[in-house]
């Protein structure tokens, strides 16, 4: 769908993740008056490819925000605490309306927007959880909420004539069939299912991150970035080991290595790669090798393996002998 001609009134910044209902805030905001650009954020932890799509189909102009540092500081310490998982749903969301408040506050316009309906999350989305981002993103009287609108207190653009009222919306309930209704009115045909897309609100994923932050912290970012890649084990003495598990991932882990920190990888037969930020013994270095080995594509009876163990730009070689059993490793599995 592109830009009609609407009278432009104010001006806004409105969310979006690229779902059904940040795009329909955009249509109903541009009824209501106003010229909308959109703004989205990009973590490890949550992609703004879908964002980048919808805007090209609603030819809005999309602001693409880094959030890392953002949401790595909630996840230390969320002042809201967590949902079901290690995801900081109502801080993270104020947050990103404040940063969507600042990019407001310099392009001088009157107003960041959200796709959020009433009650269509129970717990992040009820009128007192609104009220908590409002006012935690600092944006009173700023933030409009175009589909939920005429059920909320009216809005400064909208108290000023600036932004129509009587063209925002008055959804509530989890019922997506008004949403589809108005999909078919604005001519929005590719949008996703709803679903949240940010690793942190799944359980599995929540566990490694948990894992990080307990041991070698969350400071590193190319650490918190790694967290999507491979499979994850915690050593007895405290080693931590990442698995690549195609050749790709393989390519990544000895690409990211920080100069202290250690690669074991086979040699005599084809298999993975593993990188150990901070070895806590040798015992849990014998483990990490014995981990590359049983993941290797080898009849673990057949022979043994020789792995090579690259650290400070060293490397050594070491044989593992035979077997080489998964089964003594997965209890330190973390996915």
């Amino acid at each position: 769908m592109g830009k009609e001609d609407y009278t432009i009134k104010c001006r806004g910044l409105s969310l979006l993740s690229g779902g059904l209902d940040s795009q329909l805030a955009i249509c109903v905001l541009r009824e209501a008056g106003a010229e909308v650009e959109a703004v989205t954020f990009e973590t490890p932890f949550f992609s703004a490819a879908t964002a980048r799509k919808a805007a090209a189909a609603l030819d809005v102009k999309l602001h693409v925000i880094d959030f890392t540092d953002d949401e790595i500081a909630l996840v230390k310490a969320p002042p809201h605490g967590f949902g079901g998982a290690m995801n900081p749903c109502i801080d993270c969301h104020a947050t990103m309306i404040r940063r969507a408040g600042e990019l407001m506050s310099s392009l001088g316009y009157d107003f960041v927007a959200t796709g959020e309906v009433l009650n269509q999350r129970p717990m992040s989305q009820n009128k007192q959880s609104l009220g908590v981002v409002e006012k935690s993103s600092g944006l009173l009287g700023r933030l409009v909420r175009p589909l939920c609108a005429q059920l909320l207190a009216p809005t400064i653009p909208e108290q000023e004539g600036r932004l129509d009222r009587s063209k925002l919306l008055a959804l509530s309930g989890r019922r997506r069939e008004p949403q589809m209704e108005l999909a078919k009115k604005f001519g929005l045909t590719d949008y996703p299912s709803p679903a949240g897309g940010c690793k942190l609100t799944e359980k599995a994923f929540g566990r490694k991150l948990k894992d990080l932050l307990d041991h070698e912290g969350l400071d590193d970012r190319r650490l918190v970035e790694l967290l999507t890649t491979g499979r994850r084990f915690r050593l007895p003495d405290g080693t931590g080991v990442t698995l690549g598990r195609d050749a790709q991932e393989n390519k990544l882990l000895a690409e990211r290595r920080a100069a202290a920190e250690t690669i074991v990888a086979p040699v005599s037969v084809p298999g993975p790669t593993a990188l150990l930020p901070h070895v806590a013994s040798e015992a849990d270095l014998d483990a990490a090798a014995r981990i590359v080995c049983a993941w290797s594509r080898t009849d673990a009876f057949s022979s043994d393996v020789t792995v090579k163990v690259v650290t400070d730009g060293s490397t050594a070689t070491r044989v593992i002998p035979r077997p080489y059993s998964r089964d003594q490793f997965l209890k330190f599995q973390l996915t």
